[in-house]
């Protein structure tokens, strides 16, 4: 799967499944801090249709404190090389150094939430997923502000465009930046108006499997347990593909290959008929 600077038509829709290698991720810290275990799971997500497997070692969720390098490259590396041999692996850092080190051991894309690393990405002929954010993790949800938080995002994101042209990335992802120093009503902006975000002339990606917000909108009300969230995170991600995403990054990947295949059974179908 590839993006481009400039596509003629949208991608065909992917799914990007998570591997936190974290011991304090919001969703699943903890769960695949040891390297066997995160690497089963990311195999097991290729298995289940994911077109990428985000691989990360420090939680960016709000609060969370900054890992050394050293500690970062230790819990990814390992994990980042056995999975670039079954397939399209990414790196989830804000550190140049750690960007490094996971293309050199085989990762082709670079998730980088600090928009910071375009010039490692082009460097490397790498992938680079530029993402917007207001602040950083231990400051991003105490008051986020903005005028217009889709004209802002929207300005950010077409900066960052015009970066990796600079740079020569050649497969660039925007992302907006769900839940990175946006209060719920800023998420909900931002997803009304996704379509206006593929005018840049990018492939847009989506993270909003599990986030909080969701809770805070769901008559469910789970708040405590962002795994038990997959119905909202579900129906956000569904949204999101019907209004311009060409990926979404997920925890749960089966429910939306599920509804993936269904659209493209029923493409099918209606070309059958024509």
């Amino acid at each position: 799967m590839s993006g481009t600077l400039a596509p003629s038509h949208r991608p065909r829709p992917a799914v990007m499944g998570i591997v936190n290698v974290t011991p304090d991720s919001f969703s699943d810290g903890g769960r695949y801090v040891d390297t066997q275990d995160a690497i089963d799971h990311g195999r097991e997500l290729f298995a289940q249709g994911a077109a990428i497997v985000d691989v990360g070692g420090e939680s960016t969720r709000p609060g969370a404190r900054t890992v050394p390098d050293d500690e970062e490259e230790r819990r990814v590396l390992p994990v980042v090389e056995a999975l670039a041999e079954v397939g399209v692996v990414s790196i989830d850092t804000r550190k140049e150094a750690v960007a490094r080190s996971a293309l050199a051991h085989g990762a082709t894309i670079v998730n980088d939430v600090s928009a910071s690393l375009g010039r490692v990405a082009a460097e490397f002929g790498a992938g680079w997923v530029a993402m917007h954010a207001q602040g950083d993790p231990t400051t991003m949800q105490q008051a986020p502000h903005y005028t217009d938080v889709v004209d802002e995002v929207y300005r950010f994101l077409a900066a960052c465009r015009q970066d990796a042209q600079t740079f020569g990335v050649q497969e660039l992802y925007l992302d907006p930046g769900i839940g990175f120093g946006k209060s719920i009503h800023h998420n909900l902006e931002l997803l009304r108006h996704l379509m206006r975000f593929c005018d840049l002339g990018a492939p847009v990606l989506v993270g909003i499997s599990r986030k909080s917000f969701l809770a805070g909108l769901s008559r469910l009300n789970r708040i405590e347990d962002p795994a038990q969230r997959e119905e909202e995170s579900l129906a956000a991600n569904i949204w999101a593909l019907t209004h311009g995403a060409s990926v979404v990054r997920v925890h749960e990947v089966t429910p939306v290959m599920e509804y993936l295949r269904l659209i493209d059974a029923m493409e099918l179908a209606r070309q059958d008929n024509e």
